[in-house]
């Protein structure tokens, strides 16, 4: 009897080990020929954006490459603050602004495999600002007038960035100025998100429901709804159904005070090189991230990450909706959200999920990756792109606004696919 007790007490404590094992679980590293990738080719990358660097024309970088659900290659390079003279590394935290916009996506389709909404419906069914909105149509003469929306909008109209809603400097720009909301930034608003989206109702959008791809902020609305739905504020809501249950410990809206020695510093690219942003400087700038109000979730752009914590979130939609047996959303879902819905292309080869742009068409397109890649990226001059085909994530993290035609993308892309060999 004692040595049965002694058996059980054992697989307990096993059991315990490997549920703890489980939940902590990284993801694991690999030799890049383990998943198909050349070493040597792979030298390449590197070497090229150390010459940015060393060149000046990137302050620092994170590049972080994933094949078959492992890490191939993570690298950092330059500094996270050149004044400072301090280095750039694989936990540096950094603003992430529109790539927010996935993470908020995926929260919208959990509330409808939840029950509590359908992406069909109209947003003024929750929050009754938006149930008839208004656009602003240009007149010959350079004037606008404003008429009403021709149907509500639904929340798969902000999904897919074809509410007609703007960043607010369209045709009725004055109007959005005057209302003090024009821009992406939303990290210094000294009110909620709720507060600022339902003045946005008020406002003419710029164009008719379904019409056009207007990009602007929808998301920040759809970060707005999770809060009327759930009743739970934005990053409550993010935290307990995608970031707690990914890992995912390094990503905020507002960074804790004890991180924020790993807060990259923002540069501008400019004629004299590269030149630190000013400090708090507004949607171009340092930003309100650590020492501001704390009161504005902005569902469009207002996380902040790393490479490490982003390429989590993505490996999950390249499982199709789990990671490390966490399911966040089914299969179907994930199905739903990378296909291309526009009844138009976003541009040559290329059409826009919910919540990602999509490849269509890979000749057309005209770069390397494969059809079916989906990706997005943000105002810092951050990228990310998840290729199903190649079972590859990429994430590229930097912290430069602006950019100043750096081909930077498109060394990336091209160095990284010229380093699978298999």
């Amino acid at each position: 009897m004692k040595n049965l007790r002694t058996i059980r007490y054992t697989i307990f404590l096993f059991a315990l080990f490997v549920l703890f094992v489980t939940n902590a679980q990284e993801m694991d590293k690999a030799s890049p020929e383990d998943v198909g990738m050349s070493s040597e080719r792979l030298e390449r990358l590197s070497q090229t954006f150390q010459g940015y660097i060393d060149e000046e024309k990137l302050p620092g970088a994170t590049i972080l490459v994933a094949r078959k659900g492992k890490i191939a290659y993570l690298k950092s390079f330059g500094k996270n603050d050149i004044e400072g003279d301090v280095p750039m590394t694989d936990s540096s935290i950094f603003r992430i602004a529109s790539q927010t916009k996935a993470i908020v996506s995926v929260g919208v389709m959990i509330l409808q495999e939840q029950g509590q909404l359908l992406i069909t419906d109209p947003v003024g069914k929750y929050m009754p600002a938006f149930m008839e909105t208004k656009v602003a149509v240009e007149k010959e003469d350079g004037s606008y007038e404003i008429v009403p929306a021709e149907r509500p909008i639904t929340i798969r109209d902000l999904l897919t960035h074809t509410s007609g809603v703007s960043y607010g400097y369209g045709i009725a720009g004055d109007l959005w100025g005057k209302a003090k909301i024009q821009g992406w930034y939303f990290a210094d608003r000294d009110e909620p998100i709720q507060a600022t989206v339902n003045r946005m109702a008020d406002l003419p959008f710029e164009s008719q429901p379904r019409s056009k791809f207007v990009y602007g902020y929808n998301t920040d609305i759809l970060g707005a709804l999770i809060e009327v739905v759930s009743d739970k504020t934005l990053d409550v809501f993010l935290k307990e159904n995608i970031l707690d249950p990914l890992g995912m410990e390094d990503t905020y809206f507002y960074l804790p005070k004890n991180k924020r020695e790993r807060l990259a510093t923002v540069y501008s690219a400019t004629e004299n090189g590269l030149e630190r942003a000013p400090n708090p400087g507004g949607m171009v700038g340092q930003g309100a991230y650590i020492d501001g109000p704390r009161k504005s979730f902005s569902g469009g752009a207002g996380f902040l990450s790393t490479a490490m914590d982003y390429t989590r979130f993505l490996q999950m939609m390249l499982n199709k909706g789990v990671l490390n047996g966490k399911r966040i959303i089914s299969p179907k879902t994930v199905e739903l959200m990378t296909t291309d819905h526009l009844p138009f292309p976003l541009g040559e080869g290329t059409g826009f999920g919910l919540g990602f742009s999509t490849v269509e068409d890979l000749g057309l397109r005209g770069e390397l990756g494969s059809e079916g890649e989906f990706a997005w990226g943000g105002a810092y001059h951050s990228t990310y792109w998840v290729d199903p085909e190649e079972e590859m994530t990429v994430v590229y993290f930097t912290q430069l606004i602006p950019a100043n035609e750096l081909d930077d993308h498109g060394k990336l892309r091209a160095l990284i696919y010229q380093a699978i060999i298999d």
